[in-house]
């Protein structure tokens, strides 16, 4: 399934358009995004989402030599 989010402030102008394009395709659903809340609000989302990196750190030293004898 794939979903085709619009955003609120665009459902006016896209809404009907894309659910008449997606119309043949089964697999396309068009929705509107009405999420709200103090984490949605402002451009960084308020600042409460935190990134982490989940890669493995590296093993600790250095590597042999790798030049040719």
């Amino acid at each position: 399934m794939i979903y085709c989010v619009i955003p609120r402030e665009l459902e006016d102008a896209l809404y009907e358009k894309l659910v008449a394009h997606y119309r043949d395709n089964p697999n396309v659903e068009v929705v509107v995004d009405r999420r709200t809340g103090p984490r949605r609000s402002g451009a960084g989302g308020g600042g409460q989402r935190v990134t982490r990196d989940r890669r493995r750190a590296r093993v600790p030293g250095t590597f042999l030599p790798t030049d040719p004898p």
